[in-house]
């Protein structure tokens, strides 16, 4: 029997974003990162900027998950250290 390689092809996956003013913007999930025990998530918004938008992630369930405001400037720092870490070592 031939060996079988196993090929993963991810689908991207797209959320929308709903902000208070009302706007809406879809974003590409960049992909979810830990630190310090705690989840992140980096989204691409598909609005023909250069940004990336890093939440806290938290499961919920099955398939589903919570995006949370980093409300301390301390911690987005730092989650958006590791981030910029993380890229820079896939380049």
């Amino acid at each position: 029997m031939a060996d079988e390689k196993n090929i993963e092809v991810e689908e991207t996956e797209v959320i929308t974003l709903e902000f208070d003013d009302g706007g809406e913007v879809e974003c590409e999930i960049m992909g979810v990162f830990d630190l310090n025990g705690k989840e992140y998530i980096a989204l691409i918004p598909d609005d023909g900027t250069d940004d990336v938008y890093i939440y806290g992630y938290e499961e919920v369930g099955d398939d589903e998950f919570e995006l949370i405001d980093i409300e301390d400037d301390a911690e987005f720092e730092a989650a958006v250290a590791e981030f910029d870490k993380i890229m820079a070592e896939e380049e």
